[in-house]
C-alpha cells in the first residue's frame, strides 16, 4: 500500500460515519473482470473492491505460474489422480455428503485421500452417480456448496485449479429476505420452493468461473456454488483493516442470538454471561476473548512492522507485494478504533480481563497513541 491509498482509504472510512463497508455502496449489476495482472495493481484492487467489498473476477493468467495448474492437472484439463494419489493418497481428509441435509451442512466423515479418489473415480464411471450418494472433499469443493456467508464474515478468494464452477451472489443484508419462519437460511437458494421468497429481493449476480480464474468474494456476501463438472479448487479466507469492522459486527450477532437462546435462565442460572460467551465460542468457534486476542496478535505485528521498516524516507511510494508501513498504519488505525467498540461493549466489560497482558485498555491507548504519531507518515 502506498500513502496515497492509505489516505484515500482512512477517508473512506471516516465517510462512512459507524456504518458497516459493503452497507452504503449501491450494489453492482455486474462482477468485473480483471484480465491482465500486468495492468492492475494492489490500490486497484484496494480501492475498486476491498473498500467498496464488491466481488471480483481475476484472470486465469493471475494463476499460471501456479504449481498446482501443473501438477494436479492432465494436458486434457482434468484432475491428475496419479499425480494425487501419489503424494497426498495417506492424508486423511474430510468428506461431506451433499446428499444428506442436516440442518444447513452435511455430515461429514473421515477417509484416506486414496479412498476419497477411489469413490470419486468410480462414481464418474457410473455417470456421477453413487449408492453412497454425492461426496465432496472439504475445501475443494468438488459438488454444489450450500448457501453461507465465508466465516467470521471474511473476504475470501478461490481458484479453479481445473474445472468449472457457477456462483450465485447475494449482497449483505438481502439474505434477510430468504430466512424461513424460524429465521434460518435456505439450503439451496436455486430451489423451486424458494421462488416467492427470491421475488422480495434483486436477482443474484451469477458468475462462470473457468479453470485458473480467481473469484473475490467480499465480506459479508451470502453465496451458493454449484461445480459444473469435475473440479479442484483452493481458497483462502483473510481479514484485514477493511473489514475487521464486519468481523467484529457480527460476533456481536453471534452474542445477540445467544442471549435471545437461553433468555429464560438469565435471573437464575449463575454466571449466565460466562455461559452465553461459552455457548457462543462453541457455535462460531470465538468469543469476546478470543476476539480480543485476535486484535491483540495483529495489533503486535502491526506495531512491530512499524518499529522495525519506518525510518527516514520510509512510507514513501510503491511498497511491492509486501505488508509494508503504509498497510501496518491503517490497520493499526482501523484496530483501535474497533478495539474502542469492544472495550465499551457491555458484555465485554462483564468479562475478566484482569490477566489479560496488555490490559485492553492500555493497548487501546498505546495504538490510538500510535494513530495520532503517524498521521505523518
Amino acid at each position: 500500500m502506498d500513502r496515497e491509498t492509505r489516505m484515500f482509504a482512512e477517508s473512506h472510512f471516516r465517510g462512512l460515519r459507524g456504518c458497516l463497508p459493503g452497507r452504503v455502496f449501491p450494489t453492482p449489476d455486474h462482477v468485473d473482470f480483471i484480465e491482465k495482472p500486468d495492468s492492475f495493481s494492489y490500490a486497484d484492487f484496494f480501492k475498486g473492491y476491498l473498500l467498496p467489498n464488491v466481488p471480483c473476477v481475476f484472470s486465469s493468467a493471475f494463476t499460471e505460474g501456479w504449481g498446482s495448474r501443473r501438477h494436479w492437472v492432465t494436458p486434457s484439463g482434468k484432475p491428475d489422480f496419479d499425480y494425487l494419489l501419489q503424494n497426498y493418497g495417506d492424508v486423511v481428509v474430510p468428506v461431506a455428503n451433499c446428499g444428506v441435509q442436516e440442518y444447513n451442512s452435511n455430515p461429514k466423515e473421515y477417509m484416506p485421500l486414496r479412498d476419497y479418489i477411489s469413490y470419486w473415480k468410480e462414481f464418474i464411471q457410473q455417470d456421477y452417480s453413487s449408492s453412497r450418494g454425492c461426496l465432496y472433499l472439504k475445501d475443494w469443493h468438488l459438488c454444489r456448496s450450500p448457501f453461507h456467508a465465508d466465516i467470521f464474515r471474511s473476504f475470501s478468494w478461490s481458484v479453479n485449479i481445473c474445472g468449472r464452477k457457477k456462483w450465485f451472489f447475494f449482497p449483505p443484508g438481502q439474505e434477510e429476505t430468504l430466512r424461513d419462519c424460524h429465521g434460518s437460511l435456505p439450503y439451496d437458494v436455486t430451489a423451486f420452493t424458494l421462488l416467492d421468497s427470491r421475488q422480495h429481493c434483486s436477482p443474484p449476480l451469477e458468475v462462470t468461473q473457468e479453470a485458473g480464474e480467481m473469484v473475490f468474494v467480499p465480506s459479508g456476501w451470502h453465496h451458493q456454488v454449484h461445480n459444473l463438472e469435475d473440479t479442484i479448487s483452493i481458497n483462502h479466507n483473510w481479514v484485514n483493516g477493511c473489514n475487521l469492522a464486519n468481523m467484529w459486527h457480527f460476533l456481536q450477532q453471534e452474542l445477540r442470538a445467544v442471549q435471545r437462546e437461553v433468555s429464560e435462565w438469565k435471573d437464575t442460572m449463575p454466571d449466565w454471561h460466562h455461559h452465553c460467551q461459552v455457548i457462543m465460542k462453541s457455535c462460531s468457534g470465538i468469543n469476546f476473548e478470543e476476539f480480543y486476542h485476535f486484535l491483540k496478535v495483529i495489533a503486535e505485528r502491526r506495531l512491530l512492522l512499524l518499529a522495525t521498516e519506518t525510518g527516514p524516507g520510509e512510507g514513501e511510494g510503491n511498497e511491492g507485494t509486501g505488508l509494508g508501513p503504509q498497510q501496518a498504519a491503517f490497520d493499526i488505525s482501523r484496530i483501535a478504533e474497533v478495539l474502542a467498540s469492544v472495550v465499551a461493549h457491555p458484555d465485554f466489560e462483564k468479562l475478566d480481563t484482569s490477566v489479560f497482558s496488555p490490559q485492553p485498555e492500555d493497548l487501546l491507548q498505546q495504538l490510538e497513541e500510535l494513530v495520532a504519531a503517524t498521521a505523518s507518515l
